[in-house]
């Protein structure tokens, strides 16, 4: 069991936990193992784009919508004011876990969060087709539209709902500002499709819906604890991450003040997950990638294809500059490493400890996405062992251990845990 946050202050009942990498870290994973502790599970931002998969014996899920801690009994589950949702999804998700015997009565959506629709998706579609070369590398979902429609005053909310008649509307006068832009879009339902489909998943979703803000203030009243979920890592930040390659979404901690509506004084401990290494699923720069056999067999070894899309997972070195970008930027006071397991039996392994510009100069993050930037490589001894049976950081192979000491010193954050398989209970602390 993750022994975090330590000591805990009354006055400060929100904590956070967030990927420091590319998205993928085993935040859900993390977030499960942590939940007992805490009365509510909320997640800030994102949507559907994200996947976060548990495995508890048997059961393995895959989550795109509905917070982790689904299978801890009692914790309620929230989706906050800063995500994007589509019904369908989410209408699937809730039933998927209905059948596997959960509560989903715990599941609240707040009245503020926004909706994504099928134009929204074929506009994702369609956006990337016109990029061509430069294309994102997005889910196709329509998660960006639908954060695009929100700035635009366009958005409709899961309040909305609620309000056949006023729903209806909106949903076509948000298509005819589109029409322009959905005019060479593939495969996109008529305007009554739409209207008639989310009349119909809305009565299905209505019973979630709560007044957010009030609903999670009273949940604090109350004296329950919240642990804030972020969605995708640091680096697919929409303001800090290597832009334009990231998501749509604040995924960094200071999001879950505005994606949830709490005040920064609320919040206590902030928890980063990374993996021992990284990976990047889709377009954009990526300083530490192995395009080699190395490459190859970390995807193998880590089984690095995505929850969402399924696809293959680029895959590099643990790149410390980063990481101690994300963990500034995130305020970050413990981290916990998951995979560690899939590092056994390469015979060295590497760590990202330094940028360089093509004339030589040192740079930070600011220069990810320059032409021929430099990557410094710190070389570290592999280990051979089966890390499955270790429970203890301190009971792992020399090699292991001292790779571990040296990631949280580049980091400069003290790691607390380390997964050392894919089940709920590999895990040395």
């Amino acid at each position: 069991m993750i022994d975090w946050p330590a000591p805990r202050d009354a006055r400060r009942p929100v904590d956070v936990a967030v990927g420091i990498q590319w998205g993928d870290e085993g935040k859900g994973r993390v977030v499960d193992l942590l939940a007992r502790n805490y009365g509510v599970i909320a997640r800030f931002g994102g949507g559907d784009n994200a996947g976060h998969s548990i495995e508890v014996g048997e059961t393995k899920l895959a989550l795109h919508v509905v917070p982790s801690g689904v299978l801890v009994d009692g914790t309620k589950l929230f989706i906050g004011a800063g995500t994007v949702a589509s019904l369908r999804g989410l209408v699937d998700e809730i039933d998927m876990l209905a059948k596997l015997g959960i509560d989903v009565s715990r599941i609240s959506i707040s009245d503020r969060a926004h909706v994504v629709f099928p134009y929204h998706a074929a506009l994702d579609r369609l956006s990337e087709r016109q990029r061509g070369s430069g294309a994102i590398g997005t889910t196709g979902r329509g998660i960006g539209p639908a954060y695009v429609d929100r700035a635009a005053r366009l958005g409709i909310t899961f309040g909305d709902l609620s309000k056949p008649a006023l729903l209806a509307s909106k949903i076509r006068a948000a298509l005819l500002a589109r029409a322009p832009l959905l005019s060479g879009a593939d495969g996109l339902p008529t305007e009554e499709d739409v209207v008639g489909e989310t009349l119909a998943l809305a009565q299905r979703i209505v019973p979630h819906v709560v007044p957010g803000v009030r609903w999670l203030h009273d949940a604090i009243a109350r004296g329950e604890r919240i642990l804030a979920e972020g969605a995708q890592g640091t680096m697919l930040d929409v303001n800090f991450g290597t832009y334009p390659f990231v998501t749509s979404s604040v995924t960094i901690a200071g999001g879950a003040c505005t994606g949830l509506g709490v005040g920064p004084t609320t919040i206590g401990g902030v928890l980063g997950v990374a993996k021992a290494y990284c990976t990047r699923v889709g377009s954009g720069p990526f300083p530490s990638e192995l395009d080699d056999e190395r490459g190859e067999r970390l995807r193998a070894q880590g089984r690095e294809f995505g929850v969402t899309t399924g696809r293959p997972r680029r895959c590099g070195w643990y790149d410390a500059v980063a990481a101690r970008y994300a963990a500034e930027l995130n305020g970050l006071d413990t981290l916990v490493i998951t995979k560690l397991d899939v590092l056994s039996g390469f015979e060295r392994l590497g760590i990202v400890t330094g940028y360089s510009r093509a004339d030589g100069t040192p740079c930070g993050v600011e220069g990810i996405g320059e032409p021929d930037l430099g990557v410094e490589i710190e070389e570290h001894p592999g280990w051979s062992e089966d890390l499955r049976g270790v429970r203890r950081i301190a009971d792992l192979p020399a090699n292991a251990h001292a790779f571990v000491e040296r990631l949280a010193e580049l980091t400069g954050v003290p790691v607390r845990a380390v997964s050392v398989g894919p089940e709920r209970s590999a895990l040395a602390t």
